[in-house]
């Protein structure tokens, strides 16, 4: 894994930074909704109402026990700290609502300071997120490396225009073909940027 051209990397936060045990399942269960389908995008058809009210409800109160629950995933943390200590810029992308994201942030002890939500710009795989923290970070995103567990990570990377890793949990391994780049354990992406940032 070649890294030397990256000078910035993004990291999705749940499932990937950490495991807030989120049961999409059960959240379109409670919904009423089939499973699979995309939370974000399906309240964007409801319009103004009720039924919208009722399904942002239900999702806040499961991310909220989820952000109660998270943990670090392995070696999450370390590899952070050593990206730090490197002097590589770092950012958060999350399609969480930033109530939630604040409270893992804080339990957590995070040491990332830009952070991005749902509330902060178009929700992945729109690139608006990546774009903003391109100029924030004052890195184009060519030069960018977007670490996600799922689908809509390697999306939004594609969109932007900058590269993609996946993270790989035991059941997204059919996304691949669509990653620049993967990583089982946190310490592969460590062991990726340490020789080139000596």
């Amino acid at each position: 894994m070649n890294l030397a051209h990256i000078k910035a990397v993004v990291f999705d936060l749940d499932g990937t930074l950490i495991d807030s045990r989120l049961d999409f399942a059960a959240i379109c269960d409670d919904l009423g909704w089939p499973h699979g389908t995309p939370l974000l995008e399906h309240i964007a058809t409801l319009g103004p109402g009720a039924e919208a009210d009722r399904a942002h409800q239900i999702i806040r109160r499961h991310e909220n026990a989820g952000a109660a629950a998270a943990q670090w995933m392995p070696g999450a943390e370390a590899c952070l700290l050593a990206l730090i200590e490197k002097k590589l810029p770092l950012a958060i992308l999350t399609r969480n609502m930033r109530e939630a994201t604040e409270h893992v942030l804080t339990r957590l002890q995070i040491p990332i300071e830009l952070v991005l939500t749902r509330e902060d710009c178009a929700a992945k795989p729109d690139p608006q997120g990546l774009h903003i923290i391109a100029e924030r970070l004052r890195v184009p995103c060519q030069q960018m490396l977007y670490v996600g567990d799922y689908v809509f990570d390697l999306q939004v990377a594609a969109n932007a225009g900058a590269a993609s890793c996946l993270y790989l949990n035991g059941s997204n391994q059919h996304f691949l073909p669509q990653a620049d780049y993967s990583i089982a354990h946190f310490n592969e992406l460590q062991q990726a940027f340490l020789p080139h940032m000596a």
